[in-house]
């Protein structure tokens, strides 16, 4: 049950619907499932609507989102939305620091709920943004409640407490490999710390750009950033290195041969979980597909 006081767009947050990819599967043997958890149908329309809402309830249960204090974080658009639609519903004011190059569509998104965007320089992607708004925190501490995305257990926990039983429960227990693309890496540690405790034999596989200079929005390249506080690389089964064209080809197809019109880092999980299931004789690789299309 939610808990009371839970906004109503916060109660919608959740139990998104798998699908199986049925079409794209260039070499993969009949005995090997491909699933996609489509976290677009979100309220917020992304993945980052489970992490927001958690750290922001956690914020609130510990009296450090108090009254008339400014929600403020950086980010690569979709957390961003997130935290905006909240804000909006529990009456805050938002602040976002995000990289001048996102978007059109993520600008207009945040500015629809309200929120005010800080752009820091494109050129210093996400770890721009990330120091800027620590900049902006430490001037004036008092003013904000700052999430911390990168740095905050919460975040893992939605995933933990949320994705990790709905991937269980929607396979049946059936998921022998999970794969999620890398931003702050809350995903991939929450749901695979639960999927492990129900099965250890189950593999936990992140995907990362394969270059520092890609173009796969909102997605990290751990070895040229600044590593996410909550991700934990020897926590994983293995890391894939997807290129952009890859990512990009992948949207076009999942679009014109499953009908699913996504994001880029759903395209480079797409793009992993075929070539894990490509290894395999029989399993079920589930994949989580973070966004939609509409906001690219």
């Amino acid at each position: 049950m939610p808990e009371q006081g839970t906004p109503a767009v916060a109660r919608l947050i959740g139990n998104t619907p798998m699908v199986e990819i049925r079409h794209i599967r260039d070499g993969v043997a009949p005995g090997v499932r491909l699933l996609a958890k489509i976290e677009g149908l979100n309220p917020g329309g992304s993945v980052k609507d489970r992490a927001a809402w958690n750290m922001l309830r956690r914020g609130l249960k510990t009296g450090a989102l108090s009254s008339g204090k400014i929600i403020l974080d950086s980010t690569s658009g979709n957390t961003g939305i997130a935290l905006a639609m909240l804000g909006a519903a529990l009456g805050h004011r938002v602040k976002l620091v995000m990289p001048d190059n996102v978007s059109d569509e993520r600008k207009r998104l945040i500015a629809a709920y309200g929120a005010e965007a800080v752009y820091s320089s494109g050129l210093e992607g996400s770890d721009g943004a990330m120091m800027l708004a620590k900049e902006i925190y430490e001037k004036d501490p008092g003013t904000y409640f700052k999430p911390d995305q990168y740095f905050n257990e919460a975040n893992t926990e939605a995933h933990y407490l949320g994705t990790g039983p709905e991937v269980w429960d929607q396979t049946g227990g059936s998921v022998t490999h999970f794969i999620a693309s890398i931003g702050t890496g809350g995903t991939v540690m929450g749901t695979g710390r639960y999927l492990k405790e129900q099965n250890p034999a189950i593999e936990v596989i992140a995907v990362e750009p394969d270059d520092a200079f890609h173009g796969i929005e909102g997605l990290k390249h751990m070895a040229s950033s600044i590593v996410p506080g909550i991700f934990h690389e020897d926590r994983l089964d293995e890391k894939l290195g997807i290129s952009t064209d890859c990512a990009y080809d992948m949207v076009y197809r999942l679009g014109d041969e499953e009908a699913l019109l996504v994001g880029q880092s759903s395209g480079a999980a797409m793009c992993g979980g075929l070539e894990v299931a490509r290894r395999l004789d029989t399993g079920t690789v589930v994949m989580i597909f973070p966004d939609l299309g509409g906001r690219y």
